[in-house]
């Protein structure tokens, strides 16, 4: 195992420019790389048995179908991991839009260190890509409208930054990070504090300054926070129909943004933006996303 001292500088920079940080990408991908290599870094028995210790070799990774790719730096890192003195060209910037066949990247160096590397590689950029090409997919749905796509704290462990990246690349907005980044009031909040005005006055006397999201149910509930002097910073319309939301935005008349969230699907996504709500947050987008199809062949 190298240091992230090894990694190309124009690698550390995109990332660095894209808002990640490189010990934390490498973690991520040390981590990984740990669960094809136990017990301790031990070689990899095929590549090590086919193929000769000073043997090198150029790679393509290739997109195999249309989308939006993410994640190829942090896949980058991958390489540079296992000791592949690894050349990196042709990178196509993270939210390029690619069509099936595109190279979206060259690696050459040392074969072995490639395909060890090449799981978690392709791990790593085909599911961030994944995440990429669904967020563009709602972009895309949502043309035209006000509305705005987030995502959710609804990621996998560990992998948070990474996917709100993604989204990012794929053109879609982030919510909160974490826990600290903005109070949200929902349902258990609710119950726990004995009323949606109760437990907005509870986090405002405690945490004074932050901002605080209140999730609502009925427009009853949205009329008791609009006539409040200072409204939450944003209210999020739960499992609301496409009706409901847009008498809610009439309501409203823009004093507060407003988030759509619950039963959300894409194939919903055009009648969501005409209600003219905000944002409206899609866990799907880093939860369960497809992965996208990258593939690395080695040339010849």
């Amino acid at each position: 195992m190298t240091s992230l001292r090894d990694v190309p500088p124009d690698v550390l920079d995109d990332l660095t420019a894209a808002g990640l940080d490189p010990e934390h990408v490498w973690d991520v991908v040390s981590r990984a790389l740990s669960e094809d290599l136990t017990p301790a870094w031990a070689d990899d028995p095929t590549s090590s048995a086919t193929i000769p210790v000073d043997a090198r070799g150029e790679a393509v990774v290739a997109a195999r179908e249309p989308g939006v790719v993410a994640g190829l730096a942090v896949a980058a890192v991958a390489f540079s991991m296992v000791g592949a003195d690894a050349t990196i060209t042709d990178r196509v910037p993270d939210g390029t839009r690619v069509e099936q066949g595109d190279v979206v990247m060259r690696v050459a160096g040392r074969t072995r260190q490639l395909l060890v590397a090449e799981r978690t590689a392709l791990n790593l950029a085909c599911h961030l890509s994944g995440v990429a090409t669904a967020t563009a997919q709602w972009v895309e749905a949502l043309a035209g409208s006000p509305t705005r796509v987030l995502d959710t704290r609804k990621t996998l462990p560990g992998l948070r930054a990474l996917q709100k990246y993604a989204v990012r690349c794929g053109g879609g907005v982030n919510h909160r990070f974490g826990l600290t980044d903005m109070a949200m009031v929902k349902d258990n909040h609710v119950v726990a504090a004995g009323g949606v005005l109760p437990a907005l006055a509870a986090i405002r006397s405690a945490h004074p300054g932050l901002p605080v999201e209140v999730e609502v149910t009925t427009l009853d509930q949205l009329d008791e926070l609009l006539a409040l002097p200072a409204p939450p910073e944003r209210i999020l319309l739960d499992n609301m129909s496409d009706e409901l939301m847009t008498e809610a935005v009439r309501r409203t008349a823009g004093r507060v943004p407003l988030e759509a969230s619950g039963g959300i699907t894409l194939e919903r996504a055009a009648r969501i933006g005409a209600t003219g709500v905000d944002f409206v947050s899609v866990g799907a987008l880093t939860h369960s996303v497809r992965v996208f199809d990258l593939g690395m062949d080695l040339l010849g």
